[in-house]
């Protein structure tokens, strides 16, 4: 049966006092012929229809009508009887056809599956809840989020890519700022942010973002986790972030808006293909088109808006803008180098096999052991490149590359006189390489006073062997105190006879 309102019904009781025809009434109001019948009938009873009667108040006829105001079927369910039942099922997660399979063979229901399926659509209904609408004072909140945005040309890969719009809209006067990008990294995000300020010519109280991995770590509406790069570029900026909840993108509606709007009237109006011409061309419309439109919510124009009123309210961006690009993990390798972008860096050896923190910024690369600062390098943008401190390296391993042939050199010079002839030696001797011996020659000098191993150079070369081996023997034995019996002279060493040829040929011979 049709259901009519109270005054609707007040007219029908007023329309039947007054003698109006069935069919007039029908006619005039508009209603079923029974609806007029059921509710004169109602009328009846109560009495309304009296002549002496004055005609009843809206809650009189509210309460009289109180039995028709519900459906003719709203009947009790043949399923009630089995509710504990089907809610323990539904709980388990069983399907209707199951449930209702189950009811028939175990608990003798005889109804159909349409009985089943409207009693659990009831127990599953959820009422709609209510909303707050959050609003916010000039300056105070500006909301952010990406979008995607179609396939653009990157003049860089020579090819056609997925792109995203980035969106930072003032939550009070729905201004804001668009730029398309081809990734999501962390030093996108910032750099959008950057740029965004530098549009606004300020920084909000607040930035509410989406969980976002770039930014947030964990995604706990309670205790979030920033990441490290965005932690240092708000407290750089300073402003606050607040998070979204998982899955609740109502929580920063203003800035869904705008992306809507973005991808509904920018970039289905136009035929971009270069990401350049695309942010050209979409910072004219911001300021040409989307910041003069007469706003459905606001019902104000966003551009003049936040010039009038928004704009004195930001805070002053800072003197220098923020650098650090992104923050990677990465193990130290055996050969004292973490990877970080393409480029080697070198650590101390002693902390081989961890996993350092690598902070990239613009210039620098600061590398982390947790909370202490371990090494810093000057930023090399060279793939492959190798940027590496020698003394990071472990000290036994590390001495040929830096004790050099002019190292030895030197090192040889203050040693002494004969030393430095024996180096001189050995540097010359080709084709072998001698370095290593050279080094171990030198080195004597650390464990010996610098005249004992320039005497021990001394007296190796006078016998004829130069060797590391030979002059560390000397040293070790102490024979390079000991006076030699011819003067000290530096001799190549070579081949030498024993006796002399008189000894082998005649005077006659000899002569020969």
């Amino acid at each position: 049966m049709e259901k009519l309102k109270v005054h609707q019904v007040q007219e029908i009781i007023h329309r039947i006092r007054s003698g109006q025809s069935e069919r007039g009434i029908v006619r005039d109001l508009g209603c079923a012929r029974e609806t007029v019948r059921r509710y004169a009938r109602v009328a009846s009873a109560s009495g309304f229809l009296a002549e002496t009667a004055e005609l009843p108040s809206l809650a009189q006829i509210e309460s009289a009508c109180a039995e028709i105001s519900v459906r003719r079927h709203s009947n009790v369910s043949t399923i009630e009887a089995y509710r504990p039942i089907v809610v323990a099922l539904i709980e388990e997660k069983v399907e209707g056809v199951a449930i209702h399979r189950k009811l028939c063979r175990s608990h003798g229901f005889t109804g159909a599956y349409s009985s089943v399926r409207r009693f659990i659509s009831k127990l599953k209904a959820e009422p709609v809840e209510g909303i707050v609408r959050v609003e916010t004072l000039p300056g105070e909140e500006a909301q952010v989020d990406f979008g995607t945005a179609g396939k653009m040309w990157d003049p860089l890969t020579k090819g056609l890519r997925t792109a995203y719009c980035f969106v930072m809209t003032a939550s009070c006067t729905r201004h804001m700022f668009v730029r398309f990008v081809f990734d999501q990294q962390i030093s996108t995000w910032l750099e959008c942010h950057r740029l965004a300020f530098e549009h606004f010519g300020g920084v909000f109280e607040r930035i509410v973002i989406d969980n976002l991995k770039a930014a947030v770590l964990k995604a706990n509406l309670a205790d979030p986790v920033l990441s490290i790069p965005y932690t240092r570029f708000a407290r750089h900026y300073d402003f606050l972030v607040r998070p979204c909840r998982p899955r609740t993108p109502e929580h920063k509606g203003k800035v869904e808006s705008g992306v809507h709007y973005v991808k509904r009237n920018f970039v289905a109006s136009e035929d971009l293909m270069d990401i350049h011409d695309a942010n050209a061309k979409v910072a004219r419309w911001v300021m040409e088109e989307a910041g003069v439109r007469l706003h459905g919510t606001t019902k104000e124009q966003p551009l003049p808006s936040f010039k009038s009123m928004e704009a004195a309210a930001l805070k002053p961006l800072p003197a220098l803008p923020f650098d650090l690009e992104c923050v990677l993990p990465a193990k130290l390798h055996r050969d004292c180098h973490v990877q970080a972008k393409g480029v080697y860096y070198s650590a101390p050896s002693a902390l081989i096999g961890k996993t350092l923190e690598v902070f990239l910024y613009f210039n620098i690369v600061q590398i982390f052991d947790g909370v202490s600062l371990v090494t810093t390098h000057e930023r090399s943008r060279i793939r492959g490149a190798r940027v590496t401190r020698q003394e990071h390296y472990p000290a036994d391993k590390s001495l040929y590359l830096t004790r050099t042939r002019s190292w030895c050199r030197d090192r040889a010079y203050r040693i002494g006189p004969n030393c430095l002839k024996v180096v001189e030696r050995l540097l010359a001797d080709g084709p072998l390489d001698r370095l290593r011996a050279i080094q171990g020659i030198v080195g004597l000098a650390d464990g010996y006073p610098y005249a004992r191993v320039d005497a021990a150079c001394s007296r190796a070369a006078y016998f004829g062997d130069i060797s590391g081996r030979r002059i560390k023997a000397i040293l070790e034995a102490g024979t390079d105190l000991e006076p030699v019996t011819k003067s000290v002279q530096m001799r190549l060493p070579g081949y030498e006879f024993a006796r002399g040829a008189s000894e082998f040929f005649t005077s006659e011979e000899a002569t020969c």
